[in-house]
């Protein structure tokens, strides 16, 4: 129950001041505690008194009474392991202090760094070259040695590294047959353009010399054998080179080729040359038609001359074996001889013609035997 002097003194309090102790009041009452206490942040005591405030939610009680709390819980896994890993780089941690103490994190990361560095000493001093290839190794930039295939040890990169280049395999090179179109125009011994397309195949014989030698391996080879075969359809006609001798131009500019690619010491084998097209050019195709046709028909005509010949030397020799075996047989009997000869001769003479036998005596009629059979043929033949 109120009395009257607090009426009187809660009557005689402004309504905003009420407002404020009221809620001093409730934050005092407040799971939290008051603010202030023994310290800063309060130990759950009243100043100056022995009455326990109200519970820190953070802090268990204890089941012997609300008179001792216990203490407060330790600090987390996750706050300790922060807490390791600072103490471990030298951090000012709780309990690590300024002292370098690695701890476990510095073991973690001492086994991490060792299992990084052995694999790679493992994998890069450790080559593997297959089959049909061949691995030329470079020390700091400069040539060691080549690697067969199989298994091979080398140092570490960066000091040696090891480039792999294919030795078996053939590789092909069009020059002027990429395309219907594409034209490489070549200069023939009798002054006719032609236009040539044709491959080259090649491989690699010394990885060493390929890599090293030359700059642009390709490119030099394409000129190589540009070269090598303007130089060799140099010296032959349009008609060789477009026909009959093709196979010649072929083995002739393998020749030359290789023979430049060994004084460049390029490692490369030509295996074959094989020419794709060789065609006059699309500017002058009707007039090299008319001339083609021309010596056709003058190759036909002379042919023609040289089986005539041929036939009639052949009669001339036969006649003259003929001959030679008739004298033979007149020497052994002349006038037997000159009967029968006289006697053939006038058989191929007499017989196509109608004969009158003319004597002395008088004139013999001689049955037309000849004419009697031209008569009768055609009866016969209706006959049939």
């Amino acid at each position: 129950m109120m009395s009257e002097n607090d009426g009187n003194m809660e009557g005689r309090v402004p309504g905003g001041l009420r407002q404020f102790f009221h809620r001093i009041s409730l934050m005092a009452n407040s799971p939290w505690g008051p603010k202030g206490g023994k310290g800063e942040g309060g130990d759950g005591k009243d100043e100056g008194t022995e009455r326990p405030g109200p519970r820190n939610p953070w802090v268990t009680p204890d089941p012997a009474g609300p008179a001792r709390p216990r203490k407060p819980r330790g600090p987390s896994a996750l706050d300790e392991l922060l807490r390791k890993g600072r103490g471990g780089f030298g951090g000012g941690g709780s309990g690590g202090g300024n002292s370098f103490n690695f701890g476990d994190s510095a073991r973690v990361w001492k086994w991490g760094i060792g299992s990084v560095v052995v694999l790679w000493l493992v994998f890069s001093s450790v080559k593997i070259i297959g089959e049909g290839q061949a691995g030329v190794v470079t020390t700091l930039g400069s040539y060691s040695r080549t690697m067969g295939p199989g298994i091979n040890f080398k140092l570490p990169e960066p000091f040696e590294r090891v480039q792999i280049e294919d030795v078996q395999s053939i590789r092909e090179l069009k020059i002027g047959a990429t395309s219907n179109d594409s034209q490489n125009f070549v200069l023939t011994q009798d002054q006719n353009i032609i236009n040539l397309g044709y491959e080259v195949r090649w491989r690699v014989r010394d990885p060493h010399q390929y890599l090293f030698q030359i700059a642009d391996q390709e490119n030099t080879i394409r000129e190589v054998a540009e070269s090598a075969m303007r130089a060799t359809v140099a010296n032959y006609t349009l008609t060789d080179a477009i026909g009959p001798r093709r196979a010649g131009i072929e083995s002739e500019v393998r020749a030359r080729m290789q023979q430049l690619l060994d004084k460049y010491r390029a490692g490369v084998t030509i295996e074959a040359i094989q020419l794709q097209r060789a065609v006059q050019p699309e500017q002058v195709t009707d007039a090299f038609n008319k001339v083609t046709a021309a010596q056709q028909e003058r190759e036909s005509n002379i042919n023609e001359a040289e089986a005539y010949a041929s036939a009639q030397l052949e009669r001339a020799r036969g006649a003259a074996a003929e001959f030679d075996k008739l004298y033979e047989q007149y020497k052994l009997a002349p006038e037997v001889t000159k009967r029968r000869l006289y006697y053939e001769t006038m058989e191929q003479v007499l017989a196509p013609v109608d004969k009158v036998i003319v004597e002395s005596g008088g004139v013999t009629p001689y049955l037309p035997l000849p004419e009697l059979r031209r008569r009768a043929a055609p009866v016969t033949e209706g006959g049939q």
